[in-house]
C-alpha cells in the first residue's frame, strides 16, 4: 500500500491519481488514496519530513525501482529498515545477474532447500541471493572500513559504512544494475539518515 501511495504522490497531478480517486472509493482502496493525500499534505503543503519504514524482503523484491526515485525527488527524508533491507539493496546492485528465481518455492523439498544452501544460494521466498557474488563482494569492500574504524576507535552507524563504501567506488566494477535503481545509492547521494535497530 505504501508504494501505491508513493506512486500516487509522485504523479498526483496526472492520470493515475485521477483514476485512483474515481475508482478507489471503498475499503482499503479508499485508505490508499487517503494515505497518498496525507503524504501530499504533509510533504508539499506543510513542508514536513517523511520517514519511511521497510521490513520484509522489500529490497530483494527490488523496491529500489520506485523508492530511489522518491528519494531523488525529496519525498523521503529518513528511513528505518531492517539490516536485511539495508544490505540486500546493495546485494542486488552488485550481484543481480547471479540471482536465482524459484517460482515454486512453496513446493521445495527439504533436500531441494539443502541443495540451494550447499550451492551458496540464500533463499528469500522465490528469490535466491548468490553468496559469492553478493556477500563476498561486499565483504571485501566493507571489511577494510570496519577494521580502520576499529583501529581508530571510530563509531559509526551501519548506513555510514555503506555510504562510505558506495562513495569510495570500491564496488563500481561489480555493478549489475543501473545505480539509479538502488535506493541505498539514492539515499547516499542525498545523505539521508537510515536507522537499522536490529543491526
Amino acid at each position: 500500500m505504501r508504494i501505491i501511495a508513493l506512486v500516487f504522490h509522485t504523479l498526483s497531478m496526472g492520470p493515475i491519481s485521477t483514476f485512483m480517486k474515481h475508482h478507489y472509493r471503498h475499503f482499503n482502496a479508499r485508505e490508499t488514496v487517503a494515505a497518498a493525500e496525507g503524504w501530499i499534505d504533509l510533504v508539499e503543503k506543510k513542508k514536513g519530513k517523511m520517514l519511511i519504514t521497510l521490513a520484509g524482503a522489500m529490497s530483494t523484491a527490488e523496491i529500489g525501482l520506485s523508492l530511489a526515485e522518491m528519494i531523488r525527488q525529496d519525498k523521503v527524508h529518513a528511513i528505518s529498515c531492517t539490516a536485511a533491507n539495508l544490505e540486500e539493496d546493495i546485494y542486488n546492485l552488485v550481484a543481480h545477474d547471479f540471482y536465482k528465481m524459484v517460482p515454486n518455492y512453496r513446493d521445495l523439498t527439504a533436500q531441494e532447500e539443502m541443495d540451494l544452501f550447499n550451492n551458496h544460494f540464500n533463499r528469500v521466498t522465490d528469490t535466491c541471493i548468490p553468496e559469492n557474488e553478493a556477500f563476498r563482494r561486499i565483504e571485501t569492500a566493507l571489511m577494510p572500513l570496519l577494521i580502520e574504524a576499529d583501529k581508530k576507535g571510530t563509531r559509526k552507524f551501519p548506513f555510514e559504512y555503506y555510504y562510505e563504501m558506495l562513495r569510495n567506488g570500491s564496488l563500481e566494477k561489480f555493478y549489475q544494475i543501473d545505480p539509479k535503481d538502488s535506493w541505498m545509492h539514492a539515499a547516499m547521494l542525498k545523505n539521508i539518515p537510515i536507522v537499522t535497530p536490529g543491526y
